[in-house]
């Protein structure tokens, strides 16, 4: 991530995976590994192919009108179908003695330290900004999950507001996120940077609303 003293701006709002973090060996091979445990054995390259066509074929992460007390159900139930279909797209379900069971773990799971790992100049650009008086925030198309995720990889601390797309009802590029980001710092969208992996999701997205988006490559 950038360190550049250019037109320093007041809030820089990061993406998280993909950017702050990344997946240990990816998606499949995470999937692969905990099915294991369960006794189900399935290639990670297979499986990850799925993951992602899933992935792209899903709605939003982003319930608009759901209530708080609904929302981590709302969550788990989006997750819990792109496992299903992930699984079945190899043709792996018949293999599960109990997949709710092993989607429960799963889920889980993803919740810890455990899946995840730090890119190698994560630490030391949230640092520099924060010697240099930034504030720092996250956007994210993510789940509530991100809370112990951040916690449990020691990131927490490095940020005043965390912004996800459960909790506002609409995903990136959607401007109704960043701009409620925005409102978090009471900022300005010109007084504001956006640091993300994808184009049209966190550059593009961040330019709609007059942010400065800055596009890295993992």
């Amino acid at each position: 991530m950038s360190s550049s003293k250019e037109k320093r701006p007041k809030v820089i709002f990061v993406d998280a995976v993909g950017t702050l973090f990344g997946v240990r060996g990816g998606v499949g091979q995470v999937y692969s590994n905990v099915a294991t445990t369960f006794g189900v054995t399935i290639d990670p390259e297979e499986l990850n192919k799925a993951f992602i066509e899933s992935w792209q074929g899903a709605p939003p992460m982003a319930f608009p009108d759901v209530g708080a007390e609904d929302l981590h159900r709302r969550e788990f139930q989006w997750w819990g179908n792109i496992a299903l279909q992930t699984f079945g797209k190899v043709g792996a379900m018949q293999q599960f003695k109990d997949f709710p069971a092993f989607f429960a773990y799963l889920y889980d799971y993803f919740a810890t330290a455990e899946p995840w790992f730090l890119y190698d100049d994560t630490l030391a650009a949230l640092q520099f900004w924060r010697s240099e008086g930034v504030e720092l925030g996250v956007i994210s198309n993510f789940d509530t999950r991100i809370h112990p995720v951040l916690e449990s990889l020691g990131l927490t601390d490095f940020f005043r507001s965390v912004t996800i797309s459960t909790e506002v009802g609409a995903a990136k590029p959607s401007p109704q996120v960043f701009l409620k980001a925005l409102e978090k710092h009471g900022c300005s969208a010109r007084e504001a940077w956006h640091v993300g992996d994808s184009l049209k999701e966190d550059y593009e997205g961040a330019r709609g609303v007059g942010m400065h988006g800055v596009l890295i490559q993992r």
